[in-house]
């Protein structure tokens, strides 16, 4: 297994999806989020539309993750819950 990266699984209410993705732990967190909501533009034919507020909230504790902190800077590990809104 690659020690760089960390499965999670996100849920996303707006297009009421769930995805396990394998995200890199040297990455902010503003630049996977930014990634993965362009992704999410192609996989629903613009469907799904960026909002500047959006943020990954913890899906046990509602606390929200700080887009300038690396992954490897929060307590997200395999297995996370995570939810975008």
């Amino acid at each position: 297994m690659n020690k760089n990266k960390i499965l999670i699984e996100l849920y996303i209410p707006l297009i009421e999806k769930n995805y396990d993705l394998y995200i890199p732990i040297n990455k902010k967190i503003g630049t996977i989020k930014k990634l993965i909501e362009e992704g999410l533009i192609d996989l629903t034919d613009h469907d799904y539309i960026i909002k500047e507020e959006s943020n990954f909230y913890s899906k046990e504790t509602g606390e929200v993750y700080d887009v300038n902190k690396s992954v490897r800077e929060t307590d997200l590990k395999n297995g996370s819950r995570i939810v975008l809104i």
